[in-house]
Formats: structure tokens, C-alpha cells, sequence
């Protein structure tokens, strides 16, 4: 490569179907990521695309979700730096299983939801296959290449509707996405290939935590920048409503209600970030335990609660901000990334009476010339 830093970009990041997801804006983002820092942080994983291009850049990556499907992509993408599922993995997942009658989740709650019949036996006797792969990077493959073959198979790629089958009946609908019928088995096939590809070794030793960010600061320590992409409370989707199948599937509940047309999961995991009424101290909180990191990019969002000039003056508190932005040409889904809304990036560094570590000392006055 003519530049050393963009070593591991032959690596491509599988594109992901996920709202808010950060990867159509990586390019952007890269622009405010320093030179010369060791380690970052991705406190809300989400698809783990930001994360995945921190591993690009050579950095010990530290990626963090509170949901566990979201663990399992860093778990296989981040963490892992050679495992990849071979021909003999794959025919231990499509084999019969000999411990199926205890994996019916699927069937039993989404058949005539979001799959027929016979889909659900398929994916809960992969279910039953994972823990027979040989070591956690595999089982975390696994889950993420299926996770994502779900996504495929049904329209807007999110489970927050009930329409599934119907457009999966719908002549027009299959004409524009014939994923919509193809098989979860071919699906799966398609996009391992992918996966398998996007495994590599940065010579660092990343890991995935599947944790409440607020919990998880504590234990970190030599954090050089931390990347926060929280919900955009008011303003985004929300994710365990939308995406609760797969939650449920690779966390294989036994101890849920299953509710509405939807079957999603009560009682939800508790966020701090998803409504009005809690979000303000959860931020605050964030932003003390993240005391002790140098640099913060905050990724939000123009209709989001608080309000910019709010949120400006809660970070100001503890950094000195720079406001960066871009506006959607095109809506990706949530009423926060319709046409004409904004997608803000803080750019937070220390404070001018902050403490600074020399070497960072060095860095931001190269960076000033």
C-alpha cells in the first residue's frame, strides 16, 4: 500500500441493512479520527462498521453492545483475527440436529409472522448446530452471517411489521428484491463468503464487550479516543422493537413474553439512551466516566432529543467542541435520516486546562501546523 495507515483496507466491511447504521458515512468520520492514537473505543457497536474501520486503521479496537446479535458481529469481525467457517463447519450447521426438539423457539412463535414454516424449522435447527462449531469465533460467524441472511430475507430488512409474508407473495415486490423467496440456506451461503473475507489480523488484540456502556467504562483503562453512537432518542427507530428477532434468536430466551403482532420481547433490556425522560443523566453520566479519554466523536442527529445547542452545551461542560455535519440527500429509515435532516459529528478534545499526555501534546500541535 503507498500509505502504511491504509494497510488493512483490502478488507471490506460486509454492507450492512441496519437503520442508522454508520457505514455509508465512514469516509466522513475517518476525516476526524487522529493519527498516531493506539486504542479506541465503539461504546454502541450497532452493526460494528465504525469499529471495523478503527481495525482497519491498525488500532487496538474496543467494541461494545448491549444487545447481543450486535455482540456477536464484533465478537466474529473485531475480536476475531483468523477463525473463518470452513466447508466442514457448514455441514455441521445444516446437519440434522440431534437436539432439535429443544429448538423451537422459532417455529413456535414466528411461523406465519415473518417465515413459513418450514424457514423456522431451518433456522432453529442452525440454532441447535452453533455451539457444536469448534471455538467462540466460529459460533460468533455463525450468528452474524444468519442475523444478516434474516435481514435479507425480509423487505425493509428490520422486523417492526407484520407484512413479511405478504410482500413475500407480492409478484411486484419479488421482481425488485428476490431475496424475498430465495431460501435462508442460500442466503446464508451468499453472504458467509463475505464474512469470511472480512476476517483479518491487525496485529492487535481488539475485543467485543456485550455490555451497558455505563457499566463497561469503569473497567477500561488507556483509552485513547472513544466513538459514542447512542439512539437518537426521538429521532431513530427503535432498535429492539425493529430488529427484537434477532435478539431472540441468538440469545434463545426461554424466560420472555412474546407480545403484540410482532411477538417482540418483554420486558426489553433497559437502554438509558431511548427516552426523554432518562436520556439527559444518561449522558451526563457517559460523559464523567469517559473523563480520563482524551478525544470524543459523538455521532447524532439534527431532530434528536436533546436539541443541538442543548447537547452542545451539556458536552461543553467537560470538552471543547467542534460541530461537524452532513445533510441526507436520501431517507435510510427513522424519521432522524429522512432527505433534509442532519447527520452531526461533535469533535470533542480536551479542554486547554486539561491534562494531556505528551505524546498527545506532540500530536495536536503537529496537527495546529
Amino acid at each position: 500500500m503507498l500509505f502504511d495507515e491504509y494497510k488493512y483496507f483490502s478488507f471490506k466491511f460486509p454492507e450492512p441493512q441496519y437503520l442508522g447504521a454508520k457505514y455509508t458515512h465512514l469516509s466522513w468520520i475517518n476525516k476526524f479520527i487522529p493519527q498516531n492514537i493506539k486504542t479506541a473505543l465503539d461504546a454502541f457497536g450497532g452493526s460494528q462498521s465504525v469499529s471495523f474501520l478503527f481495525k482497519q486503521l491498525g488500532l487496538r479496537t474496543i467494541t461494545n453492545d448491549f444487545l447481543n446479535f450486535n455482540y456477536q458481529i464484533g465478537k466474529a469481525l473485531i475480536e476475531n483475527k483468523s477463525e473463518k467457517i470452513n466447508t466442514e463447519d457448514v455441514n455441521i450447521l445444516f446437519q440434522e440436529s440431534s437436539q432439535k426438539s429443544d429448538f423451537t423457539l422459532m417455529e413456535s412463535i414466528f411461523t406465519n409472522v415473518f417465515f413459513e414454516r418450514n424457514e423456522s424449522f431451518f433456522i432453529d435447527n442452525f440454532r441447535a448446530n452453533i455451539p457444536l462449531l469448534s471455538n467462540p469465533y466460529k459460533q460468533a460467524l455463525a450468528f452474524a452471517v444468519m442475523n444478516r441472511s434474516l435481514t435479507r430475507k425480509i423487505t425493509m430488512g428490520h422486523f417492526g411489521h407484520t407484512q413479511a409474508l405478504v410482500y413475500a407473495s407480492d409478484p411486484k415486490r419479488i421482481k425488485r428484491n428476490r431475496s424475498l423467496v430465495r431460501p435462508i440456506k442460500d442466503l446464508f451461503l451468499e453472504l458467509l463468503s463475505k464474512y469470511n473475507d472480512a476476517v483479518f489480523d491487525n496485529k492487535q488484540d481488539s475485543e467485543s464487550f456485550n455490555e451497558d456502556i455505563i457499566h463497561l467504562l469503569p473497567k477500561l483503562q488507556n483509552i485513547d479516543l472513544v466513538y459514542f453512537d447512542p439512539p437518537y432518542c426521538n429521532s431513530h427507530a427503535d432498535y429492539q422493537g425493529f430488529y427484537h428477532l434477532l435478539e431472540t434468536y441468538t440469545e434463545y430466551w426461554g424466560d420472555k413474553k412474546f407480545i403484540n403482532a410482532i411477538k417482540r420481547y418483554e420486558p426489553q433490556r433497559y437502554s438509558g439512551f431511548d427516552k426523554k425522560s432518562e436520556v439527559v443523566s444518561s449522558f451526563k453520566k457517559l460523559f464523567e466516566l469517559s473523563d480520563k479519554i482524551p478525544l470524543w466523536l459523538i455521532s447524532y442527529n439534527n431532530r434528536s432529543y436533546p436539541d443541538i445547542l442543548t447537547f452542545e452545551k451539556m458536552i461543553s461542560k467537560y470538552r471543547d467542541v467542534t460541530i461537524e455535519h452532513k445533510t441526507y440527500q436520501n431517507g435510510r429509515g427513522g424519521k432522524g435520516s429522512v432527505a433534509g435532516s442532519k447527520e452531526v459529528l461533535f469533535v470533542c478534545r480536551p479542554k486547554k486546562n486539561y491534562f494531556v499526555p505528551k505524546n498527545y501534546k506532540k500530536k495536536l500541535e503537529h496537527e495546529k501546523l
